[in-house]
């Protein structure tokens, strides 16, 4: 697979400045950080929730994970969990399982970012596969996510 078209249109309509960096095929986003040499701390995570509201994005490093509490009190909702395979199949049918892109908007999601992906000079983001990662500064990721919800919700994995 490439780029996910869906992403493609977005980041053309949006005059976006990127570089595709291709690796190995890769199951999770250790293992893609690892495989195309990035620091999982500059890889934009995807995590995909859902309340009875409807389905939001959490954008975070891939070394970290969400604080659901946190990012519930940001998002003003409650009873946030991890959506299921099939509804995240549904909402992304032009992306590969597994490899959610950051700028979710671009479906028409609700997105939201952690403020750690924006303290580094450089993000990384999934492409919509396991082969492809978006490079670009954090000004360009930045103003991408101008419309995504902002704030500290993700500590550190150990």
């Amino acid at each position: 697979m490439s780029i996910s078209p869906t992403l493609s249109n977005y980041l053309k309509e949006s005059g976006a400045r990127y570089d595709v960096c291709a690796h190995p095929h890769s199951r999770t986003s250790a293992e893609t950080a690892r495989l195309a040499h990035v620091p999982e701390r500059l890889l934009a995570k995807s995590v995909v929730l859902e309340d009875d509201d409807g389905v939001v994005v959490a954008v975070v490093p891939a070394d970290s994970r969400v604080r659901l509490s946190a990012l519930a009190r940001l998002l003003g909702r409650s009873q946030l969990r991890l959506c299921d395979e099939a509804t995240i199949r549904e909402k992304f049918t032009d992306c590969d399982p597994g490899a959610v892109p950051a700028f979710a908007m671009a479906w028409g999601l609700e997105t939201a970012v952690d403020d750690e992906l924006v303290r580094n000079a450089d993000v990384y983001v999934e492409s919509g596969d396991h082969e492809q990662l978006l490079h670009m500064s954090r000004g360009q990721f930045s103003e991408l996510m101008t419309h995504a919800r902002h704030g500290h919700f993700s500590r550190m994995e150990h």
